[in-house]
């Protein structure tokens, strides 16, 4: 069992406020050959320094960065040891220091936290995080193998080499334990895919009935092709400042109010029971009849600790007393739709067992009380890894900003890719959305942050 000691639960603070200034994003692809990375992560780096509205010219903002830091998953996709330096020469950077992470699926979180506490303890001032990931270079089927030795490959791999199959395995747990039907699974791969289609960017949108989900090819059951997320080509571009640099850049900075981290067994199997971490909207009573019935042990194979530790410190740290009241947009790492409804536990939306309220309610929604994966997501949008968490956070600075449609309803923005806006197009803008909370995942939950958003 694990117990906490006083200094395991700390809540971080940074020394200095840090601000999220601008962004850019590809559109993502299946494919992507006639652009190499170096092109990709140019090409995005161009839209935040060029189409952010932003106070100083691109030359200047270049001539203000003093660190960078790169997000890839995988050298192996691109067969290009050390491709962060390769990207830092081409955007021009040297002979400034960079570093580049990798966490999984959760290394464009983890760049960024890295990028905060550069900023946040004084190291530097003006730090790019570039993401990218290049996953079309090898067959799906050696691609898949390669993300799922983000799993335990002494123990996990011989289950198919698949994260599906790793996932399908879970969701069949979760069900058991809290009577879920499939279809409510399959809500949340609608939503998804439906967000998808108001966005340039995505991959894979599209309008999908309850029945066409569960009717879909099956990947692993229960799970069925449309409630995966893609395997993607693209990159993504957030710079983050200081106070005092953010404002000299911007007069639309948006707040890193908090960015926080937790961990859990590469191995699933070795996940012991411990009594549930209780977030601030939660006591005791929350629980106390919880294991009576097919649940006995926490976080067992259903939930996921790291989701639970990041969102535990990062509500502490930006004050969220109750998340589905105190913040106005969120999203989250929909790698599998099963992902998706466990999350919603782990991050306090509903009490464990009672996730599925939270979709079936309507409170995701758009309409909702908690609009959740406007972009998409990774099931309708994108999942080129490095880049994924760094998308998440444009897009919710871009709807703080609301400057979403500038960046999702111009017609000149579906040509620059390739598409036509549809007829149909929905405008997603909120209404002044002031805090929101972007989840970063990896493996089966072994590495996960927690963001809060804030405008000043």
């Amino acid at each position: 069992m694990i117990k906490f000691g006083p200094g395991n639960l700390r809540i971080p603070r940074f020394q200095k406020p840090v601000f999220i200034v601008a962004g850019g994003l590809t559109d993502f692809r299946k494919r992507y050959p006639e652009k190499n990375s170096s092109q990709l992560c140019t090409e995005a780096m161009r839209m935040a320094v060029e189409e952010n509205d932003l106070k100083v010219s691109p030359e200047e903002l270049r001539r203000m960065v003093n660190w960078c830091v790169y997000s890839q998953f995988a050298d192996h996709f691109g067969d290009q040891l050390l491709a962060a330096a390769k990207i830092h020469d081409y955007l021009g950077f040297d002979p400034l220091g960079n570093i580049e992470v990798k966490t999984g699926g959760a290394t464009g979180g983890s760049s960024v936290l890295a990028g905060a506490q550069a900023v946040a303890s004084g190291y530097a001032n003006c730090v790019p995080v570039v993401g990218w990931e290049r996953m079309d270079e090898v067959p799906t089927k050696v691609g898949n193998s390669y993300i799922a030795s983000a799993a335990c490959k002494d123990f996990e791999s011989e289950l198919g080499w698949m994260y599906a199959a790793y996932y399908a395995l879970m969701a069949q747990r979760y069900q058991y334990e809290n009577e879920v039907p499939h279809e409510t699974l399959a809500k949340i791969a609608c939503k998804n895919h439906e967000y998808a289609c108001y966005s340039p960017f995505a991959q894979n949108p599209g309008k999908y009935t309850v029945e066409d989900i569960l009717k879909n090819e099956m990947v692993a059951d229960p799970l069925t092709f449309l409630e995966c997320c893609a395997m993607s080509v693209g990159a993504a571009v957030l710079i983050l400042a200081d106070e005092e640099t953010a404002y000299r850049i911007t007069d639309h900075p948006i707040r890193i109010s908090a960015i926080c981290g937790g961990t859990h067994t590469l191995r699933t199997a070795d996940r012991r029971h411990m009594p549930i971490l209780l977030l601030p909207n939660e006591d005791e009573d929350t629980y106390k009849d919880y294991f009576n019935g097919n649940r006995n042990d926490w976080p067992g194979f259903s939930s996921f600790l790291a989701s639970r530790m990041a969102a535990y410190l990062a509500y502490n740290m930006a004050g969220i007393k109750d998340p589905v009241e105190d913040l106005d947009i969120l999203e989250t790492h929909d790698a599998f739709t099963i992902s998706d409804v466990q999350t919603y536990e782990d991050i306090g939306l509903r009490p464990y067992g009672r996730g599925r309220e939270f979709i079936e309610s309507g409170d995701a929604y758009f309409e909702g009380k908690l609009p959740t994966n406007l972009s998409g997501g990774l099931i309708g949008t994108m999942h080129a890894v490095g880049a994924t968490g760094i998308f998440q956070m444009i897009e919710m600075m871009w709807q703080m900003q609301g400057k979403w449609a500038k960046f999702h309803a111009d017609p000149e923005m579906w040509t620059r890719f390739g598409k036509t806006k549809p007829d149909d197009f929905r405008d997603l803008q909120l209404t002044n959305p002031r805090r929101g909370c972007c989840i970063s995942h990896a493996g089966t939950g072994s590495h996960v942050t927690c963001t809060i958003l804030e405008k000043p």
